[in-house]
């Protein structure tokens, strides 16, 4: 399988029955390469729940290549003021922690908490700026460069993940592959609040930190935990109006494709700052 869920590029060719673009527009393929569009859940626009949902660069070849097929359902035009490396990461980290906002139900004046600082979640924080300038934003991360990089971009308050932050978020959400920061995050959670996990799967390195899941400490008084799966071409859609209005843009790291390990292990080890971009033809 060739990986690579944000892709942006130019349409080389159209197959037979296409109308959606003409050759030489510049267009970009996100994490939702297709559905099956028959089901309930497509028809209600709900087609990240699909039981045929497909992946790009997880169950089709995806843009690590320099040629790549897609789905013009699923194909998506890119706002002319946004570069390349600058519409890359909104495909699939902007857009879905636009689902995650969505979701998290949070509102102006309200306190919104990350668990992790990465390509998402920066994004997200941008967002909430433009959105909901109002609404406070604090940050968990294990890292002391990703925080001091939440408090370069206007963070609240900014601490470790098993910190306490001065006051519990109506919302938090989480876009870390481990444990610890779900526990961590409803203690830091309102009553009544949300707890979004932005994953697709959770690793089994710190399950056993479940084990200190408390009802009444973590869950009780109306606590909700949702989580996010995939994304909708609606959500991808929207997201792309608003960063072209609102010239949101990600903080980027641009690496040649021979580098792409360099770049993914950055990311594994948490020294990641922003966004990863990977250029096949610079």
């Amino acid at each position: 399988m060739v990986p690579g869920h944000q892709v942006i590029g130019v349409v080389e060719k159209l197959g037979s029955d296409c109308s959606k673009f003409k050759p030489g527009d510049r267009v970009g393929v996100a994490w939702i390469y297709n559905a099956c569009g028959e089901c309930w859940y497509c028809l209600s626009g709900q087609e990240n729940l699909c039981d045929h949902f497909q992946a790009t660069g997880r169950d089709v070849n995806g843009g690590y290549a320099e040629y790549m097929t897609a789905n013009e359902k699923h194909t998506y035009s890119i706002p002319s003021n946004l570069t390349d490396p600058d519409a890359a990461p909104l495909l699939c980290a902007g857009a879905i922690g636009y689902r995650s906002l969505l979701l998290s139900g949070v509102k102006n004046n309200q306190i919104l908490g990350l668990t992790g600082f990465g390509a998402s979640g920066h994004l997200v924080m941008k967002l909430v700026k433009h959105l909901y300038p109002q609404t406070k934003v604090y940050v968990f991360a294990r890292n002391e460069s990703q925080r001091n990089f939440a408090r370069s971009m206007g963070a609240e308050w900014c601490g470790d993940i098993t910190e306490k932050a001065p006051e519990k978020a109506n919302a938090i959400i989480d876009t870390t592959p481990v444990w610890k920061p779900v526990i961590e995050g409803l203690d830091n959670l309102q009553k009544g609040g949300r707890f979004i996990i932005n994953a697709i799967r959770k690793q089994n390195t710190d399950k056993e930190y479940l084990l200190k899941l408390s009802y009444k400490k973590h869950m009780w008084m109306e606590k909700e935990i949702k989580t996010v799966a995939n994304i909708t071409g609606k959500n991808v859609n929207d997201f792309l109006k608003i960063a072209s209005i609102a010239a949101i843009k990600p903080t980027n790291e641009i690496y040649p494709l021979e580098q792409a390990n360099v770049a993914l292990l950055k990311i594994y080890k948490g020294a990641s700052k922003g966004s990863k971009v990977l250029q096949i033809n610079p």
